[in-house]
This record gives structure tokens, sequence and C-alpha cells, in this order.
């Protein structure tokens, strides 16, 4: 990814959060303390206990195994985990610090710990969480067979944000969202007029907890403005990483206790970037004259006006309004669905409500 120029994700932080979803138990990251500090303090709330070996300058000398070695023992002491995963940085990586043997040196007693090689030089973020997957797959936390999947798809969502995603700019400047009431009002208008109205969702992990209010919110407006309505998403609960499966399931479940119901459910949260043509194709034998995206939405091909993007990334956003596409940005989605379990207000959702359900 050499010549983009504005900040993307981290190898590290990919390598943490897919530990969580592998359902580890803690993390420690073998570096300074302050390395993917505002990553760990999420995590924490999704329930993953993160420690760091808090390396300092001498351990940049004479190496980091002693403070490691401490770490790994008051975790231990401290959580009796199962599970635990030892992630590099940069910092330990420079010093070539060999974690896998620092690791043998300590007596964890039952712990599962293992060593994920990482550190934030990378050329993409996929790879980070790739490395971590390979460590959970060899040692016996998943089976191999979903290790290769999940490389497969994360290649594939690297090759999207290349192509047209964030990746593929040099810069972008976080966009400020326009207001969500004129989007609003296009999807009402649609609805009075008896139009048809298609929801699709491409969602990324937890983000599906948020972009999922939609759903409710368009099912209430047709049924107090008539029209009809064509809900997409993917959330396969039999597809994904053990935590990833279980957002699924929530969701599904949150809606249907509203009396909500996706009408086609196309691949797992793990699959935003090979599903979009499915979906594309599911919308276009429907016949929709409005169609809403949320999520990695440039994960569903030809773009155009007839099309609402919903996205939680301000550089995003600003890549799609430089494409004259019509697009409203939800900030901060991320810090709220962390250690969610059930559906969160969607901003652009709690809108359509306000508007037509009055």
């Amino acid at each position: 990814m050499s010549g983009i120029y504005h900040p993307r994700p981290n190898p590290i932080v990919a390598a943490m959060y897919t530990a969580r979803d592998m359902n580890v138990d803690v993390i420690v990251m073998h570096g300074p303390a302050g390395c993917s500090f505002m990553a760990s303090r999420p995590l924490e709330n999704a329930g993953v206990r993160v420690v760091t070996s808090s390396m300092k300058d001498n351990d940049l000398i004479f190496g980091g195994g002693p403070s490691l070695e401490e770490a790994l023992k008051d975790a231990k002491e401290r959580f009796s985990p199962k599970t635990m995963a030892v992630i590099g940085t940069c910092a330990s990586t420079i010093i070539g610090d060999d974690i896998k043997a620092i690791i043998g040196r300590v007596d964890l007693g039952d712990t599962n710990c293992f060593a994920i090689d990482c550190h934030g030089c990378m050329d993409s973020n996929t790879e980070g969480a790739i490395r971590a997957l390979k460590a959970g797959a060899n040692a016996g936390i998943i089976p191999k067979e979903e290790y290769e999947r999940q490389s497969r798809l994360l290649k594939a969502a690297t090759a999207l944000e290349k192509d047209r995603g964030m990746a593929g700019r040099s810069y972008l400047s976080p966009a400020i969202s326009p207001t969500k009431l004129s989007v609003c009002r296009r999807i009402s208008d649609t609805l009075s007029n008896g139009g048809k109205v298609a929801v699709v969702m491409l969602a990324k992990k937890e983000l599906a907890y948020r972009f999922a209010d939609i759903f409710e919110a368009v099912d209430q407006s047709r049924r107090r403005l008539g029209g009809k309505t064509l809900f997409v998403a993917n959330l396969d609960p039999e597809k994904g990483l053990p935590r990833i499966r279980g957002y699924c399931r929530n969701i599904l479940d949150d809606l249907d206790s509203k009396n909500v119901r996706i009408d086609r459910i196309i691949g797992g949260l793990d699959e935003y970037a090979v599903v979009g043509d499915e979906m594309h194709s599911a919308v276009e034998e429907f016949g929709p004259d409005l169609t809403i995206l949320l999520g990695i939405c440039h994960g569903y091909p030809k773009l155009d006006e007839n099309c609402i993007l919903i996205t939680d990334q301000p550089r995003e956003l600003k890549n799609y309004l430089d494409q004259g596409l019509s697009a409203v940005g939800e900030a901060g989605s991320h810090t709220m669905v962390m250690g969610a379990d059930r559906i969160i207000t969607l901003e652009t959702a709690q809108t359509l409500r306000e508007l037509t359900l009055r």
C-alpha cells in the first residue's frame, strides 16, 4: 500500500481483534505500555483481558524477555485463563525477541498460550489478522480449514479496499456527515408513493449491531406509509469465527422479537468482500426504486444515484461523497457497539422514525 498517506488500520490491532473473535481469554501485548492503547480499552469492554509487558528503555537494549515473563506469570495468576495470546509489536520485532521461546520458559500450567508474530509495518492490516488466525490454528484454537477460509476472505477484503475503498486513494480527509434528514425524506417519500425500498447490509463484525437498526425503522415506516421492502444482510450464523457467529444469532433474535424478518441472508459477517454480486442479483430481481446500503458499501457493485450509503468511517464517507453518491456517516459507531449483545440505535434509523412515525 505504498503511496497511501492517510492513516490506515494497524496490523497489530487487527491481530488483537482476531484473537478476540477466536474467544481468547487474555491478550498480552509484548511492547511499550501505550502500544495500541486505544484499541485495548474497548476490547476490555467486550470481555477480553488485555495486558502489556510494558517494555522500557533497558528492554530495547537487553531484550524484553524478563518483562514478558513477568507479565505472563501475572496474567496467569490474576485471570486463570484457558487461552492466552501474546502479540508482538514493532518494538519487540525490531529487537528480535523470540516470543515463542519466552513463553516456553514460563510455567503456565494448562493455559493454552501461543505467540502471534506481528508488527505495525506490514503492508496491510489484514496481514496481522491472517497471522493471528494461523497462530490460532496451530494452537488448536480454530480448525485449519477455518484459518484457510478466513485467509481467503481477508485477502479479498484487501483487494476490495485497494480497488474501491480507502486504500485506492493516496489521501482522504475525514468528512463531516450531511444531515440525515434529506436521505430519510427520500426513504419516506418512496414508501409513501407506493415504491420499493431495498435495504442491504454488508456489515463487518460488531458494527452490524448498529447498522441492523435500520431494518426495524424501515419496516415500521412501511407499515405506516405503505410501499414494499426487501431486506438483505450478511448475517449467516453458521459462518465465521465463534464470536462473530454469536453476533449474527443475537441480531436475528433481536429482530425476530420485533417482528422484523430478513428476506435474504447472504453470507456471514466475514464475507462482506465476496457476497456483493449475489446481493446485487437478489436486489435486481426485486426491482427497487431506492436502495439503502450499510457498512462496507463499496462491496456492493454498481452504486448509483438510486442508492443511499451509510458508513461509520469518516474517510470512507469522503470517498463516497467525492464520487457524487448520496451518503451519510454514523461517527462513533465502533465505540458504541463494543461489548454489545443486541441492536444499538442508529442515528439515521432514529431520524426516519421521527419523520414517519409522529
